[in-house]
This record gives structure tokens, C-alpha cells and sequence, in this order.
């Protein structure tokens, strides 16, 4: 399986998240938006950078509850918050912006 960005072929597993996390790019979560049927914001920019952080401290993807907890801490209340993540990465807010920040999915969602 495969993301084809640009000219390149990137490998994904069979839930469509990159496989080496060295391969993401903005561009790679443009196109993964897209498979989602999203299209990127600024403000789906900052949660996507803010969980690419927590990866780099934790060293893997957060469930829904430190991901909001996470959120709250680094961009305020207000968007630490399960209904401000849902309207930006329906339906699974965890899992599709990991994937779409090129994190491997989060052990504890469904």
C-alpha cells in the first residue's frame, strides 16, 4: 500500500498511516488530509504540530485524553477541548491526527 506524493510513493500500512515516520513532509499530511477528506487549516497546522511534539517528548501517539490534555497545555483551554478536536479531525480526532501527522496510530483507540 501506498501515498503517492508528488512523484514519490510513500509506503503506508492497511489503515493508510505511514510506515517509516522519516517519510512525512507537509506535503505527505496534505495528502493524507485529503484521503481523509479534510483540508489543512492553520488551525488543524497547530494541533497537527503540538501532537508531532508530544511524539517527540513521549515517543508515541496519545490516546484521546492526553492528546486533549496535551492540547490544552500547549495552545490553551479553549482548544483543549474533545468537541474543538472532533471539528477539526472528525471522527477519531487521535487517530486521524496522528496519521495525518505521520505518527504511528495510537495504541489505545479503536
Amino acid at each position: 500500500m501506498g501515498l503517492k506524493v508528488g512523484q514519490q510513493l510513500l509506503e503506508t500500512d492497511k489503515e493508510g498511516y505511514l510506515r517509516h515516520l522519516e517519510d512525512w513532509s507537509p506535503a505527505a499530511a496534505e495528502a493524507l488530509a485529503a484521503e481523509e477528506g479534510l483540508t489543512l487549516t492553520p488551525a488543524h497546522w497547530e494541533v497537527i504540530e503540538a501532537l508531532r511534539s508530544f511524539y517527540r517528548t513521549f515517543e508515541l501517539s496519545p490516546a484521546m485524553r492526553p492528546l486533549v490534555k496535551w492540547i490544552g497545555k500547549q495552545l490553551g483551554a479553549d482548544k483543549g477541548r474533545s468537541i474543538y478536536l472532533l471539528s477539526l479531525f472528525p471522527p477519531s480526532p487521535a487517530k486521524v491526527a496522528s496519521k495525518i501527522a505521520g505518527l504511528p496510530r495510537p495504541d489505545n483507540c479503536l
